[in-house]
């Protein structure tokens, strides 16, 4: 397929725009318990600081996608990472847990600008099987870019204590400004006439499909984001894993984005992108039906095993539901892209929210809120969606 745009950034870039909000999410899970201690709140308050971060990343979502069909793509990621930066500034100076967390809001505002800029430039200058291929590759990162995060934060908590975590995201914020700065080209193209946002909401709400997929992505980040929120009381607390331990887990589950890409690459184009997506959510079912048993069991390893699965099973399907999404959406594709990502990053919320409500100690909630998830979206897909060669 050809570029839609006359300007492409480097898949580096892409990588980079794309993975830092997610490190900036994950790498808070490994210093949830030292942190619930060192501010004097319980753990479920302390999870409060990964659900309350989609708050914020939804709202973002919605207003930079919108001012990136204003100013162009370009200056709006400028700006983001810009805001993203001024909120690692203020985890670094909180007094308080209050203070924290609306310094977490305002990082997550910003951070929010990788994911909806960073998809709106894929989305116009690539479609059909390469734009899977490449949904696939910088899906991979997205996937990667969580699962480094609890690493990084284990051995920085370690050997620095947990506040040098946000030293380290002061440090990426600058790197990807300068980056961004350097080599991101304007890839917007210019058309004449506003963008009606009313229009385009309507558009959305009564499309059938756009609900679909929005589930789906919802369901799959969901999933994600209550396992960073609750492996660590599963891992550190219950199973007896130093931090730094507890981190290398994190490379299970970039093993299992890795090869969810590789399967989405050879099976996009093989079997058709929608059945491909099928068959991960299928695994990914099958892999969180066995967790549970897992749990029940209380065998660490075969927890570790299954979770492989479950996140093979979940990256596999990933990119194509994001490079599937909003197909017809084109001549609109900023504005369509942040109001999308602002509902589906809510349900996130909501969805990650709901872990930290059944957080009770036992090891066995996070994976029957995994099969509950996954069965859910298994359903809706299978029925909902026709499979066929894209």
């Amino acid at each position: 397929m050809k570029n839609v745009s006359k300007k492409s950034p480097s898949m580096l870039l892409m990588v980079v725009l794309v993975g830092f909000p997610q490190i900036s999410e994950s790498i808070f899970t490994p210093v949830l318990p030292q942190l619930s201690r060192a501010l004097q709140v319980s753990a479920q308050t302390a999870q409060l600081t990964m659900s309350i971060y989609f708050i914020a990343f939804a709202a973002g979502v919605l207003f930079w996608g919108w001012l990136s069909d204003q100013i162009g793509r370009r200056q709006a990621m400028l700006l983001g990472i810009g805001v993203y930066l001024i909120g690692n500034c203020g985890l670094l100076l909180a007094p308080q847990f209050c203070w924290l967390i609306l310094a977490r809001l305002v990082q997550a505002f910003g951070a929010s600008v990788g994911s909806v800029v960073t998809q709106t430039i894929m989305r116009e200058s690539f479609s059909g099987v390469r734009g899977a291929q490449v949904f696939a590759k910088v899906g991979a990162a997205m996937a990667l870019a969580p699962a480094l995060g609890p690493l990084i934060g284990g051995l920085v908590q370690t050997y620095f204590g947990y506040r040098n975590v946000f030293s380290v995201l002061i440090m990426m914020a600058v790197a990807a400004l300068l980056y961004a700065g350097a080599s991101l080209p304007e890839t917007r193209v210019v058309t004449t006439g506003q963008v009606n946002g009313w229009h385009v909401i309507k558009r959305l709400l009564t499309d059938r499909t756009v609900w679909i997929y929005g589930l789906v992505i919802s369901g799959i980040n969901g999933i994600l984001f209550s396992y960073y929120a609750e492996a660590p009381f599963i891992f550190i607390s219950h199973f007896q894993m130093s931090t730094v331990q507890y981190g290398w887990l994190g490379m299970v589950l970039a093993a299992a984005s890795i090869i969810g890409a590789m399967t989405t690459n050879y099976g996009a184009p093989k079997f058709g992108a929608i059945t491909t997506a099928k068959a991960g959510l299928v695994g990914a079912l099958i892999g969180g039906i066995g967790l549970v048993v897992a749990s029940a069991a209380n065998q660490l390893w075969w927890m570790v095993g299954l979770i492989f699965i479950v996140f093979w099973g979940l990256n596999t399907t990933l990119p194509v539901v994001l490079n599937l999404a909003l197909v017809g959406y084109e001549d609109v594709i900023g504005t369509a892209s942040g109001l999308f990502s602002f509902g589906y990053y809510l349900a996130i919320s909501a969805l990650t929210y709901g872990m930290s409500l059944l957080h009770t100690g036992s090891i066995s909630r996070l994976p029957l809120y995994i099969v509950m998830i996954g069965g859910v979206m298994a359903l809706i897909y299978g029925l909902g969606i026709r499979s066929k060669t894209v």
